[in-house]
C-alpha cells in the first residue's frame, strides 16, 4: 500500500486537521508534503462539504450547509522538478471509502442556496444517504433501486499562476455583472468567509482569501469536473502553471450520474486515493495540452448492457421556445422526460432526480449539427432496478 502523505480525521474540521488542506485555488497556498515524480502515494479526504451532511432523514442540514466552505481539498502536494510548461501525469491507483464510514449522501440543493441542473422543477432541498456493501449502493429513501458504482475523485487539479487566477477572477466578475441579482449567482466569486488556506497565517492569510478562486467550476487546471470515469486506472494529463503543480484533489463520489445534475449529484462520501505522479518535461508545448487537461478512462466500468433511454432537444417544454443547438436545453429535456416516466413506475419526481445524479446514467450529445435542434440522451441501466420498468402493452 503507497504511503498515506495526507491524513484526515473525519471527527475534525479541515482546519483543524494536523496539516490543513484548503478551499480556493490559489498559487501560493503552502504545499501540505511533496513527492517526486515517479513516486505513489495515499491522500484521505473529507467529504466536500467538510462533515456538514448527517446521516439521518433531515434535509434541513442540505437546505442549510455553508456553502462558502466547499470544497475541502486534501492538498497541495508540490512535486519535485515540475515546472510549468510541462505536464504533470497524474494516474488514479485506486480509490476507496472509509471501511468505518460505509455511506454517503445525494442532496437536491435549495434554489437559493446552491440550486442544480433543474433548480426551475426542483426548488426546495432534499436528502437521500445510501449505504455501501461492496461495490454496490442502496438507499432506505430509494427503494428497489441497487447499482455498482464507480468510485472517482469530482475535484482534481493543479494550481493556478497569478496571471491565470487574475483571468478566472476577471471574466466571472464580468458574468456575474450581467445579472448580479440572478438567483443562484451565475458564479461564486472570491469571497474570504470561511477560507480554508493550509498552514497561511496573517496578512498573508487574508491577502489570499480575498484573491482565492472558488473551487466550484472545472476550469484549465481541472478542477470541479465531475468526471464519473475519471476513476481507477485513469491517467491524466495536466498542463502545469507554477513550480510543482500543487496537486490537490478532493470531492470522492461513490457513484455518480453524467451530469450530476443535482448539484450535489454524486454520492458523496470522505475516503481514500491512491495517485502516482511523473513528468512530460516542456509537454504543454510538445502536446499543445495549454488549455484543459487530458485524460485516459481507466478499465473500471459497472457491466450494464441494457437501457432505457430519453431523448430531449432544444426546445423550452415550458414555453415552446426554439432555441439554436442549445445542448444544456435539450439535456435537460432528456432529463426532465426520464424523471417524468420514472414517476410512472412508482418514484416521486424527486427520487427520479435523484437516482438520476447518483446511478451511472449516461449522457450523451446525440446530435449538435442538425439545426435548428440539439439532441442529447440520457440512458439508465433497467438493471439497477429489482423491478421491470420497460413500458407493458398490457
Amino acid at each position: 500500500m503507497p504511503e498515506t502523505r495526507f491524513k484526515v480525521d473525519l471527527t475534525k474540521k479541515m482546519d483543524k486537521q494536523a496539516v490543513p488542506g484548503h478551499n480556493r485555488w490559489h498559487p501560493d497556498i503552502p504545499a501540505a508534503f511533496s513527492v517526486n515524480p515517479g513516486e505513489s502515494f495515499r491522500m484521505e479526504c473529507l467529504d466536500w462539504t467538510d462533515g456538514q451532511i448527517a446521516n439521518n432523514d433531515d434535509p434541513s442540514d442540505i437546505e442549510h450547509v455553508d456553502l462558502d466552505r466547499v470544497h475541502v481539498l486534501s492538498g497541495p502536494a508540490h512535486v519535485n522538478g515540475v515546472q510549468p510548461g510541462d505536464l504533470l501525469v497524474v494516474d488514479i491507483l485506486d480509490v476507496g471509502a472509509f471501511q468505518d464510514h460505509e455511506w454517503g449522501f445525494n442532496g437536491i440543493f435549495a434554489k437559493e442556496n446552491g440550486g442544480g441542473f433543474l433548480v426551475d422543477h426542483f426548488p426546495n432541498a432534499q436528502k437521500s444517504i445510501w449505504d455501501f456493501n461492496g461495490i454496490y449502493a442502496t438507499s432506505r429513501h430509494i427503494p428497489d433501486v441497487k447499482f455498482a458504482g464507480i468510485i472517482h475523485p469530482g475535484l482534481i487539479g493543479v494550481a493556478p499562476s497569478h496571471e491565470l487566477l487574475a483571468e478566472w477572477n476577471r471574466r466571472e466578475t464580468a458574468l456575474v455583472d450581467e445579472d448580479p441579482k440572478r438567483v443562484p449567482p451565475l458564479a461564486e466569486l472570491p469571497n474570504p468567509e470561511s477560507v480554508v488556506l493550509g498552514t497561511l497565517q496573517g496578512e498573508e492569510f487574508n491577502r489570499v482569501a480575498k484573491e482565492g478562486a472558488r473551487t466550484v467550476p472545472p476550469r484549465e487546471n481541472g478542477g470541479n469536473c465531475d468526471i464519473k470515469n475519471l476513476s481507477r486506472g485513469s491517467r491524466i494529463y495536466f498542463p502545469v502553471f507554477v513550480e510543482g503543480a500543487k496537486l490537490s484533489v478532493g470531492d470522492l463520489h461513490f457513484s455518480q450520474g453524467d451530469g450530476e445534475i443535482t448539484f450535489c449529484g454524486g454520492i458523496e462520501m470522505p475516503g481514500w486515493i491512491d495517485l502516482h505522479v511523473d513528468v512530460i518535461k516542456g509537454g504543454m508545448d510538445k502536446y499543445n495540452i495549454l488549455q484543459n487537461p487530458v485524460f485516459q478512462p481507466g478499465p473500471m466500468d459497472p457491466n450494464y448492457t441494457e437501457f432505457l433511454t430519453f431523448e430531449g432537444v432544444s426546445v423550452d417544454n415550458t414555453s415552446g421556445k426554439q432555441s439554436y443547438l442549445d445542448a444544456n436545453i435539450a439535456y435537460r429535456n432528456a432529463c426532465l422526460n426520464a424523471i417524468d416516466y420514472l414517476k410512472t413506475v412508482g418514484y416521486t419526481a424527486e427520487q427520479a432526480y435523484m437516482i438520476l445524479g447518483t446511478a451511472p446514467i449516461e449522457g450523451r450529445v446525440a446530435g449538435i449539427v442538425d439545426i435548428p435542434n440539439a439532441c442529447c440522451t440520457v440512458s439508465i441501466p433497467t438493471a439497477i432496478f429489482n423491478k421491470d420498468i420497460l413500458p407493458k402493452k398490457e
